[in-house]
């Protein structure tokens, strides 16, 4: 059995790794490294491995399953900005804008009203990114890209959202070189977004990479990844989005 100091010190190291990986990626096409989110995505993480990235510097975290969450933020608190980067059940949404200041996975115009509903109830403001299915997976949540538009235009209407930018979580391939042309894609449609003029759309964050992937991510634009088991070590269930 590994000691927990042994654990602890890996997740440091590993989060200091990544953060030089991302370093040299956003150098290499000239890009300020400053500007990239990092999200430690925490699916299945304990809260001591998540502690000790906190512990470490790390400012925000990203979970995928409402009451999985909840029951870390018991134990973290506020000590980082909450994303909720998982497929959100309408149910759920209550529970979520609690504490999530972000929702990276909005999906339809229902979860929208949702949101804006609870939002307000609480008098809060929820950051939203719309999630995109960059790839046309059935298996994956996201709004096709030519649809994309149109979802933000109607949800401009809700007081109690933002719409900041676009998530995407493309097909995973052996080879992250073969993922770059889904990135490409993403930058394309997010830089012709950033034009649209509507209130309470103001096209921030592009969120897309992850362990496998982030470096091309960041070479092709993203200004936010989501990185799981480069920081935190493999998980005891299968992986998903975070990955």
């Amino acid at each position: 059995m590994v000691h927990a100091t042994s654990i602890v010190e890996r997740v440091k190291e590993n989060l200091e790794k990544v953060r030089e990986r991302i370093a040299l990626a956003a150098e290499r096409v000239g890009r300020d490294p400053s500007e990239i989110v990092l999200v430690g995505a925490t699916k299945s993480v304990d809260v001591e491995r998540i502690s000790a990235a906190i512990e470490a510097g790390l400012e925000h975290i990203g979970e995928n399953y409402a009451q999985e969450a909840w029951a870390k933020y018991q134990q973290i608190g506020d000590a980082v900005t909450w994303h909720f980067i998982g497929h959100l059940q309408t149910n759920k949404a209550k529970l979520v804008v609690r504490f999530c200041r972000f929702v990276q996975s909005l999906d339809r115009l229902a979860l929208a009203e949702e949101l804006n509903k609870r939002a307000e109830q609480i008098g809060r403001i929820v950051d939203c990114l719309v999630e995109v299915n960059i790839g046309g997976e059935e298996t994956k949540s996201g709004v096709p890209p030519s649809e994309v538009e149109n979802l933000i235009r109607q949800v401009s209407q809700f007081p109690n959202i933002r719409v900041v930018g676009l998530m995407a979580m493309p097909p995973f391939l052996p080879n992250p070189e073969q993922v770059r042309p889904y990135f490409k894609q993403m930058r394309e449609l997010f830089e012709r977004l950033k034009n649209i003029d509507l209130p309470r759309v103001e096209m921030r964050y592009l969120s897309m990479g992850m362990s496998h992937d982030f470096e091309v991510a960041i070479e092709e634009g993203a200004n936010m990844v989501r990185i799981g088991t480069a920081i935190f070590g493999p998980r005891p269930i299968k992986g998903g989005e975070g990955r």
